[in-house]
């Protein structure tokens, strides 16, 4: 009962208490790691894309060096209102996926590379992105999950917490939610049973092959430090034919976000995320698609973005 209560006095806070814009980062004290400093200057890999791509990704040039964008809540909804949806789902569509993996250790490098069972020990029962947001992820699964009540039907939610944003009433045989704060994890409703596990530190999920029929992850792709490892794992738990659905806003804690994220924009994202579905395990996803789901209007008519990478594994 203690809770439960504690879930209706502490829903009430948004996303903007915890999770800022990922170019807030830009704004951070110039004490920050010159690792990560040096990382964050050299250009995106992202940059050699022919000038088609770039002008797709929405890249600029600052200062007489090619980069890309990491915009601001503002300035990412501008570039929203350029782009139709179509174009954001575009993204993937003509990847242009270069031979070989394009990305550099030093790109994955985070601003607090403190153990990330610190940053994440206090309980945080809050939604990570505005209530528009949420509804538009809620209402996407409520599209793609099978039926509920399946008992043969297995999922699993990584990197989760209190809430899996799942339909209400949603069930199935088994549902696991795996993350970092164990008072999070149990007080998620929508679950059968949880795991507390760091991805960062061990990317090996806890489970046997072809285990899941639906993987999925919200918001939280962005503070994978080892993301091929990781959705080489998602691929080996997800039954032939499963799904895996990761989705994210431009909202983060910038300092444990990825160098990479927030250097760049919400295009790139989109084609960053497909990248993993494609290197980590050659020929084992089918293609990755992009759901743009960002909802209309909100506070002030606007809410956060919202988009959905997806891949089924193949039979």
């Amino acid at each position: 009962m203690r809770a439960m209560q504690r879930l209706q006095t502490t829903h009430a806070p948004r996303a903007m208490l915890y999770q800022t814009p990922c170019a807030a980062l830009n704004r951070l004290p110039s004490a920050s790691s010159r690792t990560f400093a040096r990382a964050q200057s050299r250009p995106s890999p992202l940059v050699g894309c022919s000038a088609s791509r770039r002008q797709l990704l929405g890249s600029i040039v600052l200062g007489g060096s090619a980069v890309l964008d990491m915009s601001s809540s503002r300035s990412s909804r501008s570039i929203a209102h350029a782009a139709t949806v179509s174009e954001k789902e575009k993204v993937l569509q003509d990847p242009k996926w270069p031979e070989k993996w394009p990305f550099r250790p030093e790109d994955f490098l985070r601003y607090d590379e403190s153990d990330d069972s610190v940053f994440y020990g206090a309980p945080r029962f809050v939604y990570h992105i505005d209530d528009g947001a949420v509804k538009a992820l809620t209402e996407f699964y409520a599209g793609v999950f099978p039926a509920s009540g399946n008992d043969d039907v297995a999922m699993l939610d990584v990197c989760s917490s209190w809430v899996s944003h799942y339909p209400p009433g949603y069930r199935a045989g088994r549902i696991v939610a795996l993350g970092m704060n164990e008072e999070e994890l149990s007080a998620n409703k929508q679950v059968t049973e949880y795991v507390v596990h760091d991805l960062n530190l061990e990317p090996a999920l806890p489970f046997p092959d072809n285990t899941f029929d639906i993987v999925t992850n919200a918001v939280s792709v962005d503070y994978l430090n080892k993301p091929l490892e990781v959705f080489q794992e998602i691929h080996r738990v997800l039954k032939p034919g499963g799904k895996a659905y990761m989705s994210f806003s431009n909202r983060c804690f910038p300092t444990k976000a990825i160098a990479l994220w927030t250097a760049t924009g919400d295009e790139d994202h989109i084609w960053i995320v497909g990248s993993y579905f494609h290197y980590s395990v050659p020929a084992g996803f089918e293609q990755p698609q992009c759901n743009d789901i960002s909802p209309k209007g909100g506070l002030f008519g606007k809410s956060d973005p919202m988009y959905v990478v997806w891949a089924e594994k193949k039979a």
